[in-house]
């Protein structure tokens, strides 16, 4: 078998080891974010939304909805990953993966592709929970699909970073709380940053989830407060990074090796 053959079909095998794993858990992995999303767009959309009235010439539940899309896609790219690959250490056959004749790319894209399915899934269903409040409309396809697809591929990977340095089930849930979801909910999912202080929109602009979710606004309501090459280019970057790291760590064995 060819190199690149046995690389396609070990991508294939993780990838279909992932979305077989969440599938198969629907009621935990894709269930919960359209309950939370519905409950987003009632209280917030609905209740307190129309009492605020429009926000960057948009109705407020049109404004929210982009970030509410991303932040479960954010979530459940990342959550997939971490999860999935610390299990791979806990229960030791995450050595198999590294003893064999397959590249760490290839590891580290199919664990990747497999964040970003379900994604793709938790996003697609989130999306039809909010066309029952909201007129979905999209300002541009391309632009959409791009900083969802670039989104998606980052957390997922930062959650395989994650995972790698977890010794137990609670670091796996430590950045999540403390880092991940602070972020999101500061990163203009519920307000302009127009709308805040001076000196707190300079802090909000060290805020990387700011940039996704003001490009993924911009695809589809064609509003936002960053400008939208400096935060694919800001996307970007960080995924390099990430990718970066994470190869170097499989090669090291960094958290992996006994």
């Amino acid at each position: 078998m060819t190199g690149w053959r046995l690389y396609g079909n070990a991508f294939r095998t993780i990838l279909t080891k992932e979305i077989l794993r969440f599938s198969r858990i629907w009621i935990q992995t894709v269930l919960p974010p359209m309950v939370t999303t519905a409950l987003y767009f009632v209280i917030f959309g609905q209740l307190i939304g129309s009492r605020l009235g429009e926000m960057d010439g948009h109705p407020y539940v049109d404004f929210i909805f982009p970030g509410l899309i991303l932040m479960s896609v954010i979530s459940n790219s990342y959550a997939n990953v971490v999860s999935s690959f610390y299990n791979a250490k806990f229960q030791r056959h995450v050595e198999e993966l590294l003893i064999s004749p397959v590249a760490n790319w290839v590891i580290l894209a199919g664990y990747v592709a497999g964040g970003v399915a379900r994604g793709l899934v938790v996003g697609t269903a989130v999306t039809l929970v909010a066309m029952a409040f909201t007129d979905v409309r999209v300002h541009s396809i391309p632009i959409t699909f791009t900083v969802f697809l670039l989104t998606s591929v980052l957390f997922a990977t930062a959650g395989f970073v994650n995972a790698v340095f977890a010794n137990s089930f609670d670091d796996i849930s430590v950045v999540p709380t403390f880092v991940l979801t602070p972020l999101t909910y500061l990163g203009g999912v519920f307000y302009s940053v127009h709308l805040l202080p001076e000196f707190w929109q300079r802090v909000s602009l060290a805020n990387p989830v700011l940039y996704m979710i003001n490009a993924f606004r911009y695809g589809l309501l064609g509003v936002s407060d960053i400008r939208l090459g400096t935060a694919l280019l800001l996307i970007a970057g960080f995924i390099a990074v990430l990718v970066a790291f994470a190869l170097w760590l499989l090669r090291r064995g960094i958290g992996l090796k006994t």
